[in-house]
């Protein structure tokens, strides 16, 4: 499992889907997960520090697992599978056990800001969805596990191809360029 922090929170303007960007702690590796505007609010809402007068959903969620007793250790992305991210939020409970509960990724990172816990993401899902600028274009490129970054594995099918269009098309699109001086629109 890799750390990860959230980068930035942004809307793509060829359709207005909300993507959060999520950098790996010790390296330059992006993940792009398509969110809901809800919960991009959300998210958006607990990272800028403002107050709302009665718990969202997600602090709701955060104060059940409370006075139950338990404790959100981290979350994980855990898998990507027919392009949609799967999440697993991990309790400790007042005996010492933990429990995975499956979840939204979108959900479990809200639920992650609100408790101040580690986000992390299974290897996996990073070399299948990851992204990295190009030093000299400041364009997204895909990332694998091959010395220099950049995809080394046989090419991917014309079904795999199909598939993975809007995801290709939406990554190829953003400008990240701005991810290098620290700052997010």
């Amino acid at each position: 499992m890799l750390e990860m922090s959230i980068d930035s929170i942004r809307v793509s303007l060829m359709n207005y889907q909300r993507v959060v960007i999520l950098k790996e702690k010790d390296a330059d590796r992006y993940l792009p997960i398509w969110i809901g505007p809800s919960e991009a609010d959300a998210i958006t809402v607990k990272l800028q520090g403002v107050t709302v007068p009665r718990p969202l959903t997600h602090d709701l969620l955060g104060n059940v697992i409370d006075a139950l007793g338990g404790t959100v250790k981290h979350i994980v992305v855990s898998e990507l599978f027919e392009e949609t991210f799967y999440a697993k939020i991990i309790l400790e409970l007042g005996d010492n056990t933990k429990k995975e509960v499956d979840a939204r990724t979108s959900d479990a990172i809200a639920l992650a800001v609100r408790t101040n816990v580690p986000i992390y993401v299974e290897e996996p899902v990073l070399e299948k969805a990851g992204v990295q600028l190009d030093k000299e274009t400041g364009k997204a490129d895909v990332v694998d596990n091959a010395e220099d970054g950049r995809r080394e594995s046989k090419a991917p099918g014309e079904e795999e191809l199909k598939g993975m269009s809007a995801f290709t098309d939406f990554v190829e699109g953003l400008d990240l360029g701005d991810l290098e001086k620290g700052t997010s629109t």
